[in-house]
């Protein structure tokens, strides 16, 4: 029989690194690959398993709903569908005058918004030096990496990429700007904070503008970072949020979820998708976030990741920790992020490595002391092989 790394390399698009491994089973925050080794899973899939693997509630709700409908496309409504779209509402803040589009990643949420910003006539779009939106051709248009961008151009016209800094945006926008389009916490940075006060502000420039300030919390939603969104935490009202990973628990899902005025943009027949909440997907994610609301894993997210930044600073290696709730970056003082992930994994422990001098955490959101206490362990040895 073929070995799953020739399999691999045998059939599947070259676009992305071999794999660390194959793997063929997961329970709670651990999984466990096919020679039987186990992991104790600190990225859960990156930012998407929040309640960790063969969780009981996602487990019942996605076998009782697959029992029944599991897709009937977007001319009919389905309970599953609309009890989501009132949840996203409440929990968003967006309320009465909020609307939801439902899609099936976090790239399609983006690129809904970016149809958003079309439709309100202006040519100027605005995004961050250094981000990550998706990777179809508009998402990857407002991505500031140009790295990822530059094999694919010349991409979606108009897009602008600043530097994360207030005095860079006040020289930007203006009333030709449909959109700033903004990570909270940029994560596939290395899980790199805005400057303080820059939400605020944006609000504030947008606002005076009539722009559309757009937040992706993609990464950084569904209890994530200790509130249901990044957001809540700087006291501003968006005027629409992209949501995807964490708040389907490992089923497929997005969102554009809109606030007020954002709401009545996009008219019949102008946006669509066939599988974008459909029952399935839409019944995992009510379980997830009800199992999130239920078991306060907010508060959960804020004190185990406050335990985490504790422990590991001063460690070797180790700079600095950046971000909030359970989306811990780590900076480190040589560019070896790369040699940590593999003497991590050596060691039974995943993590993430964006760039070669940070470390990204994004465990599960129900992790308690023991896998915190495990954590430190197994992460202490791997900075200690890697120095």
């Amino acid at each position: 029989m073929t070995d799953w790394k020739s399999q691999y390399a045998d059939t599947m698009m070259k676009s992305a690194a071999p794999p660390l491994a194959e793997l063929v089973r997961g329970e709670g925050c651990y999984v466990w690959d096919s020679e039987g080794k186990g992991y104790l899973d600190f990225l859960s899939g990156i930012a998407v398993n929040a309640l960790g693997h063969a969780h009981p509630v996602l487990v019942d709700a996605v076998s009782r709903q697959v029992a029944t409908l599991a897709h009937v496309s977007n001319y009919f409504a389905t309970p599953p569908q609309l009890e989501l779209a009132a949840r996203l509402l409440r929990l968003s803040g967006a309320g009465d005058g909020g609307r939801v589009f439902f899609a099936n990643s976090g790239t399609e949420a983006i690129e809904a918004a970016i149809k958003l910003a079309r439709r309100t006539g202006r040519g100027r779009i605005l995004s961050l030096q250094n981000s990550f939106h998706g990777r179809t051709t508009g998402a990857l248009a407002i991505t500031g990496k140009s790295a990822q961008r530059e094999p694919f151009e010349p991409l979606l016209p108009n897009v602008e990429h600043l530097d994360s800094t207030i005095e860079a945006l006040e020289a930007a926008i203006g009333p030709d700007v449909a959109a700033l389009f903004v990570e909270p916490i940029k994560g596939e940075a290395g899980v790199v904070e805005l400057p303080a006060g820059y939400l605020a502000a944006a609000r504030e420039l947008s606002s005076k503008h009539g722009v559309l300030l757009i937040i992706d919390e993609i990464q950084t939603g569904a209890g994530r970072t200790g509130h249901w969104f990044a957001f809540q935490e700087h006291g501003i009202v968006p005027d629409a949020i992209t949501v995807a990973k964490g708040i389907g628990g490992g089923i497929p899902i997005g969102a554009l979820v809109t606030f007020g005025r954002a709401s009545d943009l996009l008219t019949l027949g102008q946006h669509g998708s066939t599988f974008g909440g459909n029952p399935l997907a839409t019944a995992a994610a009510n379980a997830v976030l009800g199992e999130i609301e239920r078991a306060d894993l907010l508060a959960n997210a804020r004190v185990r990741g406050d335990q985490i930044r504790e422990a590991i600073a001063g460690l070797p290696l180790v700079a600095e920790t950046r971000g909030r709730g359970l989306l811990i970056g780590v900076g480190l003082t040589k560019p070896v992020g790369p040699a940590i992930v593999k003497a991590a994994m050596d060691a039974g422990l995943i993590v993430n490595a964006p760039n070669d001098t940070s470390i990204r955490l994004a465990p599960p959101l129900i992790i308690g002391d023991a896998e915190v206490e495990e954590f430190i362990t197994t992460f202490t040895r791997a900075l200690e092989a890697a120095t």
